[in-house]
């Protein structure tokens, strides 16, 4: 493509490089480094001027460093007189604090909002944000795609007997996203339902307890969904909910975003009632947390994402492709 630019930050290189191979193009020159003091360096290595300019930049394990490193990159390249810039955030960080979850809390998904805007930030590209109406925190256009046909495919090709299966919400919150999974797929789906009051005495954090299973799951496989995977202990709940009281033959765990905080991975590998993890590649899990691990399936939003680019620099129509075809 002409007078485009594709930068990559700091936080997931192999996927901006994926993307520029797709779109025919490399990625563009930039020097990225820290003092010694720990402060963030950005120095744009090419010429942008009156240039579309993209920097993909992903939420990661050192979240706060990508979020600075993002910000200087725009603020860099709006001083370079790019034409508009474009922050291509496969998991936006901070989505999870998108609300208010006490009297004195914070809405940082919104504070990182307002500092986008403030940096410079044309517009936005992001896939499966944890509540759809952040898209409202923003006086910028987002594209909030959606991975679902994807995973859609990947179960139509890769799961046996796929049409015998359940997709199953382990949350009353994530039932919306279950619903049209399984209408694409024309599946039934189950809803499991868990008990977060606890006595003062025993509040630990994701302490979950089961309570009941609304749906029918023996002998088939169950098809576990959520938009991200980060603690374990509800996803390993479900499945032996699923597995040993609901009699499922088979449990797959599917998410958008594998975050894997802490000690997750190894858990869930570790669980004898989660046959699979399926994610997509939207946040970089390190190779030591991948070591071992056999149970992890990982799908690739490349195409995806170099597609909502294109379009985006051509101003060609986004809000019915971006449910992709399934």
């Amino acid at each position: 493509m002409r007078r485009v630019k594709i930068f990559s930050g700091t936080s997931h290189p192999s996927l901006t490089e994926a993307i520029c191979e797709r779109l025919g193009t490399t990625p563009g020159k930039c020097d990225l480094k820290k003092f010694s003091n720990g402060e963030t360096s950005v120095d744009i290595g090419c010429s942008i001027r009156d240039q579309d300019v993209f920097i993909v930049q992903s939420g990661s394990a050192k979240a706060n460093d990508s979020i600075m490193e993002l910000l200087i990159l725009i603020s860099a390249c709006k001083g370079g007189s790019a034409n508009k810039i474009t922050a291509v955030m496969p998991y936006f960080p901070y989505s999870k604090q998108s609300k208010k979850k006490s009297h004195r809390g914070a809405i940082t998904a919104r504070m990182l909002a307002n500092l986008l805007t403030v940096a410079g930030v044309d517009h936005v590209i992001t896939v499966d944000l944890h509540a759809s109406q952040m898209q409202g925190f923003f006086t910028k256009p987002v594209d909030n795609l959606y991975a679902e046909p994807l995973l859609a495919r990947w179960i139509r090709h890769t799961v046996p007997n796929w049409r015998d299966s359940v997709v199953v919400s382990k949350n009353p919150g994530g039932t919306k996203r279950v619903t049209q999974l399984a209408d694409v797929l024309k599946l039934n789906f189950a809803l499991i339902t868990t008990d977060r009051r606890q006595e003062d005495a025993d509040r630990i954090p994701g302490n979950e307890k089961m309570i009941t299973l609304v749906g029918e799951v023996r002998r088939k496989t169950v098809l576990i969904v959520d938009d991200m995977i980060d603690r374990a202990g509800s996803w390993i709940s479900a499945a032996e909910h699923v597995k040993l009281r609901g009699g499922a033959k088979k449990v797959i765990c599917i998410a958008t975003h594998g975050v894997f905080g802490g000690n997750c991975l190894k858990e869930m590998e570790d669980c004898s009632c989660i046959d699979q993890i399926v994610v997509t590649n939207s946040f970089p899990i390190p190779e030591d947390k991948r070591k071992g691990v056999k149970k992890l399936v990982t799908i690739d939003l490349s195409q995806l994402l170099s597609e909502a680019i294109r379009r985006n620099h051509h101003g060609m129509f986004i809000a019915r492709w971006r449910n992709w075809k399934h």
